[in-house]
């Protein structure tokens, strides 16, 4: 699949830290409860660490109490992919940013959370950056 960001191996190793290169490029996860943005309230927008594409507004957070950020619907449908992942023996669906193909979480549908989708968008902290709103 292209991408608007197209970036070489080498290119992105240099860019982000071992631990940003390993969620973003390398589909890992970070440990649960440990996510700078796990518990954050701040007012503003999520965007990609890996590109700075917008992804995820603070309106569409909420408390999933799963050890990861959780979000009800992206900034913009066209914002991130959606991919059938197989791997770990379950099949989940893989959340990666649209711009640049950066591995972001997964999203899961009919927990029964109480928001307008019934969605959990379960994102890695270390995929995204939070802008404050201003204020």
């Amino acid at each position: 699949m292209a991408y608007e960001v197209e970036k070489s191996d080498e290119q992105w190793r240099a860019e982000l830290s071992p631990a940003e290169y390993q969620v973003l490029r390398r589909a890992g996860t970070e440990p649960a409860f440990r996510g700078e943005y796990t518990d954050t309230t701040t007012e503003g927008v999520y965007s990609c660490r890996a590109c700075d594409a917008e992804l995820f507004r603070s309106t569409e957070k909420f408390e999933s109490h799963c050890g990861w950020p959780s979000f009800f619907d992206p900034k913009d449908s066209s914002a991130v992919g959606l991919i059938e992942d197989r791997s770990h023996g379950m099949v989940r669906t893989e959340v990666r940013c649209a711009r640049c193909g950066s591995h972001l979480g997964h999203v899961f549908a009919g927990e029964g959370y109480p928001t307008p989708t019934d969605q959990r968008y379960c994102i890695n902290s270390i995929s995204l950056r939070l802008q404050p709103a201003e204020g």
